[in-house]
């Protein structure tokens, strides 16, 4: 009995791990540095809600720790955000969570030479920076929106429309210029090729990837009330 049990608990727990596995964009060293999008200065220190030392933007100052890594182009960071998004908001508004979003770029070459993953986690920096109240209502404004993964994705003028949308009027020319394209690459770069701080996994293999307190979440993306539960018992 125990023998056959713990057959099935392993399949079962295989068919988890390959249903999380295929849930993701996934993610190799050499999408790093597969493309050039920018080769402004990559900025340092804290704007806003933009913490480019470390490689996030930053809501909320919760004790427990969320991170989320994410590339706008990916479709499973679509269905993360909107499966989860308006609550890890609230969980960052009522003061549970600290909020760590990690935008990269490594679909860039997925978008028909536009760069699109940079040109919108550029423009989410942008957003983050000029007025940081408004950087969780941007990021759920660009998966509301996303493009296809394939197509040449948003112009900058819809990104700015967005921008505009949600109460952030003053970040057009950053988000035109894509000020924080080569952040983006240093952030993927780093996320890729690890080590990861703090967190019990050495490299970002896919999008969407979300650690608590460092410990990585294996459960269904969608599954709000199981993403709770993880966080609720500080991803242990």
């Amino acid at each position: 009995m125990r023998r056959s049990l713990t057959r099935h608990l392993g399949a079962a727990a295989l068919t988890v791990a390959v249903a999380a596995v295929l849930a993701a964009c996934s993610a190799t060293p050499a999408a790093s540095t597969s493309h050039s999008p920018s080769a402004a200065a990559v900025p340092t220190g804290v704007t806003g809600a933009a913490d480019f030392d470390k490689g996030a933007l930053v809501v909320g100052d919760g004790k427990t720790i969320v991170d989320t890594y994410i590339d706008p182009m990916c479709p499973y960071c679509g269905e993360f955000e909107r499966a989860n998004g308006r609550t890890l908001a609230e969980k960052v508004n009522d003061g549970t969570i600290t909020l760590r979003v990690h935008p990269l770029n490594f679909l860039d070459p997925n978008s028909q030479g536009t760069n699109y993953s940079s040109r919108a986690g550029s423009a989410l920096t942008c957003v983050a920076a000029s007025d940081p109240k408004t950087t969780l209502t941007y990021l759920a404004a660009l998966y509301a929106n996303q493009p296809e993964e394939g197509s040449s994705g948003l112009t900058d003028t819809k990104l700015k429309s967005l921008a505009h949308g949600v109460g952030s009027t003053s970040a057009d020319s950053c988000i035109t210029s894509h000020r924080y394209a080569s952040w983006l690459t240093q952030n993927t770069q780093k996320a890729l090729n690890g080590p990861i701080p703090g967190a019990d996994i050495k490299t970002i293999k896919g999008t969407p990837t979300v650690l608590v307190n460092g410990h990585q979440y294996g459960g269904d993306i969608t599954d709000t009330k199981a993403l709770l539960a993880f966080i609720a018992k500080g991803g242990k």
